[in-house]
């Protein structure tokens, strides 16, 4: 039986001490603070604050649970991961930090134009919007079924409470306070999950030895696939995607590059992106060794896993085969996980519709203060339409719609940036709109095409292809040497 009463004492003390947290660091509430951190942010604990903010609500619920359908192949992509941090470290943060840059899509203005400016941003805007909200989802779905449900309480209220509860900590300071809630939360997100695998194996009677054994020997513990180009596990594409991915996701993301930013020197920042970057390859093989040992546990107990894969961890956590503390171990963890996530990508928001849409910093300090919260607001009640949106569909693992939806929309970013960096050329700035578009639209012809002549389905290597076609259509609209 779960103890509802314990869960609402769980959110409350957690919230508190974010707002503690959110009321120390924000007594500097004006948006160089804001936006910036005041260029004061320490690079370490930056570093631990964006692992989380990369793992989110959906690695903590999904990454567990793809290991039953495509065992521990997600490592594949996430070694391409590490690469990608070091292409964002030596080629992408030099240049940020030459401009002295608030939003990274300024460059593509002074790059390109004004009409390539705005293109970026609105991309960034759909795509991060979009993502935030999928993450946000997940946890508002499991709290709303381990405590809300009980309760009465309709799921749109649930939303909104969570949505608040975000809002009231990042409104007067965001990426000031962030830096700080992150770093917390992510602590309290690496410690829920070794807390649950020492359960586990307390609960399966294993020493350090037979653990290491059994998820080595497991069948599910198949990292690489060399042998089947058709399948979308295979190495070379899931490698290349995760150094894709990581570029596009991160360094061409204001979410995570705005943290980065708030960072005094280059040479710092380059220090938080490379130790972040190999951080995330221990914590990920934690999430999938996770994920065999909640198969192999299942099965000592003869519990029956429901099909949705995401849904294993928590049908395991609330069953009580493992006792009350897993239960709160993981819902301390998917918090975490989940609000680093999702008041970061807030305040990317915020700031990017802000300077590159509103152009608030032509404003005077009070005007543009102003500005800023009313958009802060507008945005978090966006997230809340969103999520009643998505979640209308249940069907599909929740990590994989987010990479599938970033294949779409971060692949015009990948292909101007690429092509501003490569290349000298100048572009029509007024036709670059059309590239953008044009791309995801050729992109989603080419799969449908592909999965129903081909027996070929593309995975998440649509995000090259898309970039590719953005760049090329760049190329056809440059202009020509007088």
């Amino acid at each position: 039986m779960i103890n509802t009463s314990l869960i609402l004492l769980i959110i409350v003390a957690y919230f508190l001490m974010l707002l503690v947290i959110g009321y120390f660091t924000s007594k500097d509430s004006n948006n160089d603070a804001f936006f910036r951190g005041n260029k004061k942010s320490p690079w370490y604990i930056v570093a631990i604050g964006m692992v989380g903010s990369s793992i989110s609500g959906v690695t903590y619920i999904s990454v567990p649970g793809m290991v039953r359908n495509i065992d521990m192949t997600y490592m594949q992509t996430v070694f391409g991961f590490f690469f990608g941090y070091l292409v964002i470290a030596h080629i992408l943060l030099p240049v940020y930090y030459k401009l002295n840059l608030t939003s990274i899509y300024t460059y593509l203005r002074g790059r390109f134009g004004e009409n390539s400016y705005k293109t970026g941003a609105w991309f960034f805007l759909l795509s991060r919007t979009v993502g935030a909200a999928a993450r946000l989802y997940i946890v508002v779905v499991i709290l709303q079924q381990l405590f809300f449900d009980t309760y009465t309480i309709p799921f749109w209220a649930t939303t909104c409470v969570l949505i608040f509860l975000i809002l009231c900590y990042t409104l007067k300071s965001g990426i000031k306070t962030i830096i700080w809630t992150d770093a917390v939360q992510t602590l309290f997100l690496i410690v829920s999950l070794i807390l649950i695998i020492w359960q586990l194996t307390n609960a399966l009677d294993f020493d350090f030895n037979t653990l290491t054994h059994t998820i080595r020997e497991n069948k599910h513990a198949r990292i690489f696939v060399f042998d089947d180009w058709h399948s979308k596990q295979h190495f070379l594409k899931q490698f290349l995607s995760g150094i894709f991915i990581t570029i596009v996701m991160t360094g061409l993301d204001q979410d995570m590059m705005q943290k980065n930013l708030s960072i005094r020197t280059l040479k710092d920042a380059q220090k938080n992106m490379k130790w972040y970057g190999f951080a995330f390859i221990p914590v990920n093989l934690l999430f999938l060794s996770l994920g065999i040992l909640l198969l192999v546990f299942a099965e000592h107990q003869g519990i029956v896993l429901p099909e949705v894969s995401d849904k294993i961890l928590p049908t395991i956590a609330a069953s009580g085969y493992i006792g009350d503390c897993v239960l709160v171990f993981f819902l301390l963890g998917i918090t975490a996980a989940s609000f680093s996530s999702v008041d970061s990508a807030l305040t990317a928001l915020t700031t990017s519709f802000c300077i590159d849409i509103l152009d608030v910093e032509k404003l005077d300090a009070n005007k543009s203060k102003k500005m800023r919260m009313k958009t802060h607001i507008a945005i978090a009640a966006l997230f809340v339409i969103i999520i009643l949106l998505f979640d209308l569909s249940k069907n599909q693992s929740i990590i994989d719609s987010i990479f599938v939806i970033a294949s779409y929309t971060y692949g015009p970013l990948l292909g101007l940036f690429s092509f501003g960096l490569f290349t000298k050329k100048q572009i029509k700035d007024k036709y670059v709109a059309y590239s953008c578009i044009a791309s995801p639209i050729i992109c989603f012809l080419i799969n449908e095409f592909s999965s129903n002549f081909l027996d070929y389905a593309f995975g998440y290597e649509l995000l090259i292809i898309n970039g590719m076609l953005t760049f090329l259509g760049l190329i056809m609209i440059q202009k020509k040497l007088k």
